[in-house]
């Protein structure tokens, strides 16, 4: 029962995880590695599939080996959402527009920290 579970999760994942590759706002490696993750308990041939891909495999492996995002990927993240907390000041106000910078502060805060 649980690997039918891990094993439609990982297929959530992947689907989310191509729709993040043709929009912007949408993240597409963090889908990926959930993916991985359920992959590894139902299905380790698709993860290893995953991993060998030609454009997400090296960013995949890059997290799985060392925990580390490239220069390129964190710059893109943090310009993001420095974007998303601007128009949530200009969109919903004082105090909601708090709470959105406060939790991109820490998630980017995060990004920053981790090794590249």
């Amino acid at each position: 029962m649980a690997r039918h579970f891990y094993l439609a999760a990982g297929l959530i994942c992947v689907a989310l995880g191509t729709i993040g590759a043709f929009l912007p706002v949408l993240p597409t490696v963090p889908f990926l590695l959930l993916a991985i993750f359920c992959f590894a308990r139902s299905r380790p041939e698709w993860a290893d599939r995953l991993y060998a891909h030609p454009r997400y495999g090296p960013a995949l492996r890059q997290w799985r080996d060392r925990k580390a995002i490239s220069r390129k990927a964190k710059l893109s993240a943090l310009a993001v959402m420095a974007a998303s907390a601007l128009v949530s000041w200009l969109t919903i106000g004082w105090p909601w527009a708090a709470v959105v910078t406060g939790v991109l502060l820490c998630t980017g805060t995060w990004i920053a920290t981790r090794a590249e």
